[in-house]
């Protein structure tokens, strides 16, 4: 009998599991088998086991890659986190039937999925060394706003995105605040707390570890982002993404594709690193949203 059962169970659980099965083929191609082979590449060299790919992620050119990626993720991360956070609550205290507020949430989703080369073509068009708005100005107020050609380096990657950072932080950060409860508010008003107080004993300690959580969401979406910068900045490699591309496909110096596997492979620590970090914050906040 106790055989009968579990074997019912099992099939079962194998009918249940069916469905997954397109799915964990997906996951299996597109994300465990590219990952795995770059960890195997970065570690062995014509066959056998090598540490030169690795010692090459400590030379000039990668550790400055490096430490401007990490300037880039975490400035547009500090920058979207606050603004989209400002206006997450704006959203939140506007009536949930108000049209605006279901305006707002539309084009932050639509924004926040707006990038590569059509918003790197956005702003060339706009605020290029050619751009409409920069004529306009040079024309009518005698400003440079292209300069040097700032908007092709790292000061241009770093508005480039925080245009879908800040919508992308509304998205994240959203759940937490609507996870408020109004009876909170109420309590701490019935007990003598004004509306400063609320939202410095109460407000900011709750949502301080979703708000860290989601800004680390953000640098992960940073650090890996690539068609932005790739259709911006044409010449030389600023970021990791970008050196990736340039030991591909440089005709100058051949034979570099061992150096992009190692140079993946430390994009792979980092955003790992940056999601635990990530889970650990949202399980916090998850006891409280309940």
């Amino acid at each position: 009998m106790s055989g009968r059962i579990s074997g019912h169970q099992l099939l079962k659980g194998t009918r249940d599991a069916l469905p997954l099965l397109p799915f964990a083929a997906v996951v299996t191609v597109f994300l465990i088998v590219p990952t795995a082979t770059v960890i195997v590449m970065a570690f062995f060299a014509d066959g056998s086991f090598s540490l030169d790919r690795i010692a090459a992620l400590f030379s000039g050119t990668a550790l400055t890659a490096l430490g401007r990626s990490i300037v880039l993720s975490a400035s547009t991360a500090l920058i979207g986190a606050v603004l989209g956070a400002v206006l997450a609550w704006l959203i939140v205290s506007s009536p949930p039937e108000s049209m605006l507020r279901r305006a707002v949430l539309a084009v932050c989703s639509v924004l926040a999925q707006f990038g590569g080369v059509a918003l790197a073509f956005a702003f060339l068009a706009t605020i290029g060394l050619n751009g409409v708005l920069t004529l306009w100005v040079k024309e009518h107020l005698g400003w440079d706003l292209a300069g040097s050609g700032w908007l092709y380096g790292l000061a241009g990657l770093i508005l480039v995105y925080s245009y879908f950072q800040i919508p992308l932080m509304v998205i994240v950060f959203l759940p937490a605040v609507e996870g408020l409860h109004e009876q909170w508010r109420e309590a701490a008003v019935s007990l003598g707390a004004s509306q400063w107080q609320y939202l410095r004993e109460v407000v900011v300690p709750l949502l301080t570890p979703a708000f860290w959580g989601s800004a680390l969401l953000l640098f992960a979406n940073a650090f890996a982002a690539y068609a932005t910068a790739a259709a911006l900045v044409s010449q030389g490699s600023p970021i990791v993404p970008l050196l990736i591309r340039a030991a591909l496909t440089s005709e100058v110096v051949l034979g570099q594709a061992g150096f992009a596997y190692a140079l993946a492979l430390e994009m792979i620590v980092v955003v790992a690193l940056v999601m635990v970090a990530y889970n650990a914050l949202v399980r916090r906040t998850a006891r409280w949203l309940k």
